[in-house]
């Protein structure tokens, strides 16, 4: 997630079920373009070889971005950035008055010129991880089924919603006190995350590796009362395995 800057150098989504994957696809576009940055969609290998029911949607169903390309050079310097989200303007390549170096080396605030300056590098290392927290404030809150307080609470993202939620739905119809909250946006993360785990006693973090959300949770919010339930084995979670975690964690 971060860069050998330590800065957050773009956004990342996580697809759920598979036919989560076309809107969370739709997701990363709009994001990437309204904010001009790179988005990482991950998936894994059980959302690509899996299915279940999804209808096609009409094209008037879904949410529409708007992209805005300067046409006007009056003005025009490549790295001027927008107040709101911090994005530099579109501007096509070959435009009349609009031309501009692109290309990985680092640019100089507002001229866009390559730049060797150690200030300029440190300003824009942390104008780009702005630009990247500033995207939680156009991400809606992490779904949270069941209560948003009490013993336990299961943080899962990607194929394994299936798994966790079943489980937890399974576990709660017994009288567990469980609720689950699966992340779909992981970079940045949604507003009510660190008041989530906080509201909880414990908090299991199921994962088909060796804790990769489960390190990334406690470096962010630094909390202990995080733990991971983990199965690399190349098969995903059954139900019966992260239920058994739950009644053993709530006794």
């Amino acid at each position: 997630m971060y860069g050998r800057n330590g800065e957050a150098p773009c956004a990342i989504i996580a697809a759920k079920p598979p036919g989560d994957c076309f809107y969370a696809a739709l997701e990363a576009c709009r994001i990437a373009t309204k904010y001009m940055t790179p988005v990482v969609l991950l998936s894994d290998g059980y959302l690509a070889n899996g299915a279940e029911p999804w209808r096609i949607p009409d094209l008037e169903e879904i949410p529409g971005f708007e992209v805005k390309f300067r046409t006007d050079p009056e003005g025009f310097a490549p790295y001027v950035r927008d107040e709101e989200t911090l994005a530099r303007p579109w501007a096509i390549p070959g435009t009349p008055g609009l031309e501009h170096r692109i290309g990985g080396l680092e640019k100089q605030h507002i001229t866009g010129g390559v730049s060797y300056d150690p200030a300029n590098h440190e300003f824009m290392v942390k104008i780009r991880a702005e630009k990247i927290a500033r995207i939680q404030e156009d991400i809606p809150d992490a779904e949270v089924i069941g209560d948003t307080k009490g013993k336990l609470l299961v943080v899962g993202w990607g194929s394994t919603y299936g798994a966790i939620a079943a489980a937890v739905e399974r576990a709660r119809n017994t009288g567990l006190d469980v609720s689950h909250m699966h992340l779909r946006h992981i970079n940045p993360w949604p507003k009510n995350v660190a008041a989530m785990i906080d509201s909880f006693d414990r908090v299991l973090v199921p994962e088909m590796n060796n804790g990769q959300l489960l390190r990334l949770l406690r470096a962010e919010f630094g909390r202990d009362h995080i733990e991971g339930l983990n199965k690399i084995q190349g098969l995903p979670f059954k139900t019966t395995e992260i239920e058994a975690a739950i009644q053993e964690i709530l006794g």
